[in-house]
């Protein structure tokens, strides 16, 4: 008999905590052991798919494409077939994303060292090796907690803003002044065309200067 091998589903590509990724979702009725093979192509090379190694005849349904691409700063779009057996499925495309202007952070992992009367605040980011040259910074918030003025104040006041610092910039606070509970928390910045910045992370805690 004829067998029909319908494509994949969904085929989207995001540019996603730090990394370009496809991904797909079965097609109807998909044998279980189907898999996929990928192909992207840039603006600036049409209709020239350019092969991924990683990603032919996979069993999962996505594709992380970060490091195969060869610029960040050209669209690109990605296509996805199922292979099963002798049978292929029709490709199928995703819409087109550009990595540079078009990327979504994900917030960054807060660092807290205490030592003596000093905090010593640093960041650390998922990023794929192969962009970690690209200039990030962040935003660093930190306030008393159960402090009822959310109102952001630069060096004033419950809480204090450190806008702008380079992700590999420790900021050393002293704690000398500091007595109860504060909390810590920051954004990653990426001055792109759009000026993207992430969620802030969630509250790091700590107890200063404790009696008793």
């Amino acid at each position: 008999g004829h067998v029909q091998l319908l494509p994949p589903q969904n085929v989207t590509l995001l540019s996603k905590d730090f990394a370009m990724i496809l991904t797909w979702d079965p097609g109807e009725g998909s044998p279980p052991d189907v898999t996929y093979t990928v192909r992207y192509e840039r603006q600036d090379r049409l209709n020239k798919w350019m092969k991924v190694p990683h990603c032919k005849n996979i069993p999962r349904t996505f594709c992380n494409l970060t490091c195969d691409l060869s610029s960040f700063f050209v669209q690109v779009r990605a296509r996805v077939k199922a292979v099963w057996g002798g049978f292929q499925s029709p490709w199928v495309e995703s819409q087109c994303k550009d990595y540079y202007s078009d990327v979504e952070l994900a917030p960054p992992v807060l660092n807290l060292n205490i030592k003596e009367n000093f905090i010593h605040v640093s960041v650390s980011f998922p990023l794929p090796t192969c962009v970690e040259n690209f200039t990030w910074k962040y935003d660093l918030n930190l306030w008393e907690a159960g402090s009822e003025d959310k109102v952001i104040l630069c060096f004033v006041s419950q809480q204090k803003k450190y806008e702008g610092l380079f992700r590999k910039d420790t900021v050393t606070i002293s704690t000398t002044a500091l007595r109860g509970n504060y909390c810590f928390s920051a954004r990653a910045l990426f001055e792109n065309t759009n000026s993207t910045h992430s969620e802030f992370s969630q509250p790091v805690c700590v107890l200063l200067n404790h009696k008793g």
